[in-house]
C-alpha cells in the first residue's frame, strides 16, 4: 500500500537515508571495532551498545527503504478544503494553532506536523475554512475546533 508524503517529508527521509547509510554505518564500525580492540566482547559495554546502536542503524534503514519504495507524493491544491499539506489554522478553547497535515511518517507534534489519519487530522480533511470539528477523547472529553484559515 503506497505510503503518502509531501514533498518536503519524502525529501527529508531521503535525506535521513543517505546520511544512515553513509556517515552514520561508518561511524558505528568504527566504534564498534575500537571497543572490539580491548579484547574480551563478552563483558564490553561499549562493543555491545555500538552493535545494538548498528541493529538500530539498520532497521531504521530498512524501515525508509521500504517508506521510500512505496512512497506516493501527494501535491496540495488550493481547494480551499483541508488536505495533505494543507496548513490549516484551528483555534480550540480559545487557543490558536496552526498545524500541517501529513503523512503517517512524517507526523511530528513537536513541529506541529500531525497524520492525516490521526484523529483530528481524519476530522480536518474535507472541511474548510468556518466549519468545525468535534472530536471526542478516549477520555470521554469533547473538543471543538474551529477552522480558521486553510493554506
Amino acid at each position: 500500500m503506497p505510503e503518502k508524503f509531501t514533498k518536503q517529508g519524502l525529501e527529508k527521509l531521503k535525506k535521513e537515508l543517505e546520511y544512515l547509510k553513509t556517515t552514520k554505518t561508518r561511524e558505528i564500525a568504527k566504534r564498534i571495532n575500537y571497543a572490539a580492540s580491548f579484547g574480551d566482547l563478552s563483558e564490553n559495554a561499549a562493543y555491545s551498545q555500538a552493535k545494538e546502536d548498528r541493529a538500530f542503524c539498520v532497521g531504521r534503514i530498512m524501515e525508509l527503504e521500504k517508506a521510500l519504495t512505496n512512497a506516493r507524493v501527494i501535491e496540495s491544491t488550493d481547494t480551499g478544503k483541508v488536505q495533505i499539506g494543507s496548513l490549516v489554522t484551528v483555534e480550540s478553547s480559545g487557543e490558536k494553532d496552526t498545524l500541517q497535515i501529513v503523512g503517517e511518517k512524517e507526523a511530528n507534534i513537536m513541529e506541529n506536523k500531525i497524520s492525516y489519519k490521526s484523529p483530528l487530522g481524519l476530522y480536518l480533511c474535507g472541511k474548510s475554512a468556518g466549519d468545525t470539528a468535534k472530536i471526542e477523547t478516549p477520555a470521554g472529553d469533547k473538543l471543538i475546533y474551529k477552522i480558521l484559515k486553510v493554506e
